[in-house]
Parts: C-alpha cells; sequence; structure tokens
C-alpha cells in the first residue's frame, strides 16, 4: 500500500445509534465515496490518490456491517444506511457534497439523493443498477456474491476474480487479490448478510424520475454482475443524465483502470 495523502484523518464517529468508520483525505470540493458490498473504505485508495491532488475532499465511510464499521442488529433496509450517510455529512458540518458511489454503493448514493436531495451537489453511480427492475447479472458471478469468502481467502478471490469481476481481472487476475486493502477488514458472514438484507427487494425504478440531481453513469462493457443495460435503463429515468461506457471494463473499473476513467469523474464533477 502507498502511503497515505498527507491531509488523511480516519476516525469514528457515532451517528443514528451506531459507530462509523470514517476517513476525510485532502482539501477542496466535497466528495462522499460510498464503496461495494462487504467492502471496506481501504479499498478506495487508487481512486483517492489520483483525486485528492486535484481539489477534493474525499469522504469514504464504512457502511455499517464492513471495515471498522459494525454490523446492526436489527440491520437496516437500505433507506436507514442512507440516512446514516448523511448524518456523518451533518457530523463533519458539510451542508453539500458530490457523492460517487460503486455498486452496492451507487445503490446508496440513489437513496441519499431521494432522501436529501438539496445535499448533494452532483452524482456519480459506477457499475450499479435500479435494483428490481434492473436487468440482473450473471448467475454464475452472482453466485460468488452470497458469501464474503472473496474478502477472506486470497487464494479463492485468484480463482473467481475473472468470472466475478470481468473487464481487467479476467486477464490480471492479480491486479485485485494483491490489494492488501481487500484482506485487512474482512467482514463477518453476519455483517455482510445485513448488507444483502438491505438491498433485497430495493428498487429505483419508481423514483428516479424525480431525482433531478446532475448525474454520471459509468458502467464497464463487461460487468457480470451489473450489465451494461443497467446504465441505459437508468438514464432513461434520470432527467438530467449522462452515460459514460468504460471500454474493456469491468464491475471494478474505478479500481482497476483508474488513470482511465479519473479524468471523466474530475471532468463530470467541475463541469469541465
Amino acid at each position: 500500500m502507498s502511503a497515505h495523502h498527507p491531509a488523511e484523518r480516519t476516525r469514528v464517529l457515532s451517528v443514528e445509534g451506531t459507530r462509523v468508520r470514517v476517513c476525510v483525505r485532502g482539501t477542496g470540493r466535497p466528495l462522499l465515496l460510498v464503496m461495494g458490498i462487504g467492502a471496506s473504505l481501504d479499498l478506495w485508495e487508487p481512486l483517492e490518490r489520483a483525486l485528492a491532488p486535484l481539489g477534493y475532499q474525499l469522504i469514504s465511510i464504512d457502511l455499517p456491517g464492513a471495515g471498522g464499521s459494525p454490523a446492526l442488529f436489527p440491520p437496516r433496509r437500505m433507506a436507514g444506511l442512507a440516512r446514516i450517510a448523511v448524518a456523518v455529512l451533518d457530523e463533519l458540518g458539510i451542508d453539500r457534497a458530490d457523492v460517487l458511489g460503486l455498486s452496492f454503493g451507487g445503490i446508496v448514493a440513489q437513496e441519499i439523493a431521494r432522501q436529501a436531495p438539496t445535499r448533494v451537489r452532483r452524482m456519480i453511480l459506477c457499475a450499479t443498477g435500479p435494483g428490481l427492475g434492473g436487468v440482473p447479472g450473471r448467475p454464475s458471478a452472482l453466485r460468488h456474491m452470497m458469501t464474503p469468502r472473496r474478502y477472506q481467502s486470497k487464494d479463492y478471490a485468484s480463482r473467481i476474480a475473472g468470472e466475478l469481476y470481468g473487464g481487467r481481472a479476467r486477464l490480471e487476475p492479480s491486479i485485485h487479490t494483491s490489494m492488501k486493502a481487500r484482506y485487512i477488514r474482512p467482514p463477518s458472514m453476519y455483517g455482510y448478510l445485513t448488507q444483502i438484507f438491505a438491498v433485497t427487494g430495493w428498487s429505483s425504478v419508481p423514483w428516479l424520475h424525480r431525482v433531478r440531481i446532475p448525474t454520471l453513469v459509468m458502467a464497464g462493457d463487461d460487468d457480470p454482475i451489473i450489465p451494461l443495460a443497467n446504465a441505459r435503463i437508468m438514464s432513461c429515468l434520470l432527467p438530467d443524465c449522462r452515460v459514460h461506457i468504460v471500454e474493456g471494463g469491468g464491475h471494478l473499473f474505478l479500481l482497476d483502470m483508474t488513470d482511465d476513467v479519473v479524468g471523466v469523474v474530475d471532468g463530470f464533477l467541475t463541469g469541465t
């Protein structure tokens, strides 16, 4: 793992009746980063390393059940996770921020935009979908999503990386399995199941047309978990939306093709 940005500060905040691990890195325009299911905020490092010098205050969080944030009992639904994320912004004194969500984190981002539209300036949805009403992933990939084993066993993660993530992981599975952050804080089985519970039955299809926040939908054209068609569906529903397709991108293009996409992220957020 490379050296941390000098302005980084990691702490645990008490919000919404639970404890949430939060990392703030850099200075400038606030950008809330919400990671995928079961993953800790440590996995944001490649993107943070690229964005921090461009003038962003990067706020990453461990959702309950992942990383350093304990699982909740009883678990929360997706709306509850979104309230926790907004409460983190409250605790940090941030009135308005851009929001970027990856996969499961993109679903949380959509909920944040629905609940607190005045708190979100711009939104980026990466490798994510609208839930029920969207196009499901390949069964061969989704079966590996039923447990957190890929965060616990490097050998298992290496065997399934290509089939699960697609994109560069098909030819270079070591891109993901060599990320030390993947194994530092693996989720427990219960914690992982609480996040599955949160998203089960969720859908933004009935209300996404009311979200008028400028949105960039980014999708890889080789994503076994969230097929490309989901980006098209969301672009039809969102009133102010543009789509960027990452050629050769898999589910984790933000992490394994960071240099190729950071300019797109920065360009959208700065309006250039």
